[in-house]
């Protein structure tokens, strides 16, 4: 079973960006611990600053995937063109925030993503990962 996990805007800067509130580890380390975790998934990752690219890796494995997980970032509370991608894609997807979005500033409450997702988890740190990874085992019975 594949899943892809797609990472938006400064999430290349896990570990260094506000540890406060994302964390002391960079996405590469953690995805390192995802894929001992999970030996049997074929998990691939993608990240990017950039909107068009976003929606390039939501196409490319939209259609060939078990299962999506993205994160935004500050995409999630602009970008109407990433949800139409969600939307078109027979994959079902899992929006992941590292931060509760919801504690946050109010502009940061509005997701595009949100109504296209198959769910949302939030506020939970990096382990939201995780737990999505487990929904998709459950929900594909694996």
């Amino acid at each position: 079973m594949k899943i892809a996990i797609i990472n938006g805007p400064n999430l290349n800067l896990l570990g260094k960006r506000e540890p406060s509130v994302y964390g002391n580890t960079s996405f590469e380390t953690y995805f390192e611990q995802l894929q001992s975790k999970f030996p049997s998934i074929d998990l691939v990752h993608f990240q990017s600053n950039i909107e068009g690219e976003l929606i390039d890796a939501l196409q490319l494995h939209g259609f060939d995937s078990a299962g999506i997980i993205i994160n935004p970032g500050g995409y999630t509370h602009t970008s109407v063109a990433i949800g139409d991608a969600i939307a078109a894609i027979a994959a079902p997807v899992i929006e992941v925030h590292i931060s509760n979005i919801h504690a946050r500033e109010d502009f940061r409450k509005i997701s595009h993503v949100s109504a296209k997702a198959a769910g949302t988890i939030a506020g939970l740190g990096l382990s939201g990962y995780a737990l999505a990874i487990d929904w998709f085992i459950n929900l594909k019975g694996a």
